[in-house]
């Protein structure tokens, strides 16, 4: 199987095959905090999280939507000057405020020229009713998902990173979001300290098996000032190498259905900021290096997808 020139199903393929053109995703700051910061649940943040919200590269709070949307538009312009764009609300819970909030927010990225749809980023456990209510409405008339950050499926990775909420939170914000048609992306960490290499296939096998619309793979990536790299700095443990990395992907991959949409298959952080594995830095490479992976195993997304696993 082939989307254009690969062997899995990229966000690029399929934002083609719907709008006919290519789309970019504006990284905006809402403002938002996150109940996992703000002493509802906790105050530290999941461990990996930077006092960014894990969106060092979205932008400034400083400044309005439409500012931030007309900047990021600048960024990207000399290389896609006819893209069409998603303002995508990306660091802490951007589904963590008040209905009003939300309201004006997503209204203000959407009414911005060339903006078609909006990716937001929350927690499962930060989607009330009233919430739902406004995101199925929007919906119907913009290009729209909700992604959940569920990392992993084992319990004991899920207090190490300080999650802050159970399996079944996510699976019930999940089956939620579908009765209303609402896709949904799941984040998955790979390379978790003390998950080997099938642990982390069962989170994939499991993503998979909801039914979901996406998902993005993350390398796991040590940042300075998290809490993450205190621990890891304390308590060295192995990062994956590029080669062990580009084989787990490529197992991940062959495990999805071939209507996932694969939004990511790799992060990194700033190259100022990241402490390992500094080889992240080289995105083209890791890119390349799974392209090559799937090309000499001659295999491709959902061929070992088991309906019923």
């Amino acid at each position: 199987m082939r989307w254009f020139d690969k062997r899995y199903h990229t966000f690029d393929y399929e934002m083609k095959s719907t709008f006919g053109c290519k789309v970019t995703k504006l990284s905006l700051d809402g403002g938002f905090t996150c109940p996992n910061r703000d002493g509802s649940i906790a105050k530290r943040g999941c461990i990996f999280c930077s006092e960014m919200g894990s969106g060092e590269f979205a932008g400034s709070r400083a400044v309005s939507i439409a500012e931030q949307i007309k900047e990021q538009k600048k960024l990207l312009s000399s290389k896609w000057p006819d893209a069409k764009h998603i303002a995508y609300f990306q660091n802490f819970t951007n589904t963590y405020g008040s209905l009003e909030q939300l309201e004006r927010l997503y209204s203000e990225a959407l009414v911005e020229k060339d903006v078609i749809g909006l990716a937001i980023a929350t927690r499962p456990d930060c989607l009330p009713e009233d919430v739902l209510d406004l995101l199925e409405k929007l919906s119907k008339t913009t290009y729209l998902w909700v992604e959940l950050g569920l990392q992993t499926i084992h319990p004991q990775s899920a207090a190490f990173i300080r999650r802050g909420y159970d399996l079944k939170c996510f699976t019930n914000a999940v089956e939620r979001l579908k009765k209303r048609n609402i896709r949904v992306v799941a984040h998955l960490i790979l390379g978790l300290p003390r998950e080997n290499h099938c642990d982390m296939l069962e989170s994939v096998r499991f993503v998979t098996g909801l039914g979901i619309w996406g998902v993005k793979y993350h390398l796991l990536h040590i940042i300075r000032g998290t809490d993450l790299c205190d621990y890891y700095l304390q308590n060295p443990f192995p990062l994956l190498t590029r080669e062990e990395y580009i084989d787990l992907v490529s197992d991940a991959i062959e495990l999805l259905t071939p209507e996932m949409v694969v939004h990511r298959v790799t992060g990194d952080g700033p190259k100022s900021q990241l402490v390992g594995p500094k080889w992240s830095l080289d995105k083209l490479r890791v890119l390349s290096g799974i392209d090559q992976e799937l090309k000499k195993r001659d295999s491709f997304q959902g061929c070992k997808f088991q309906f019923g696993s």
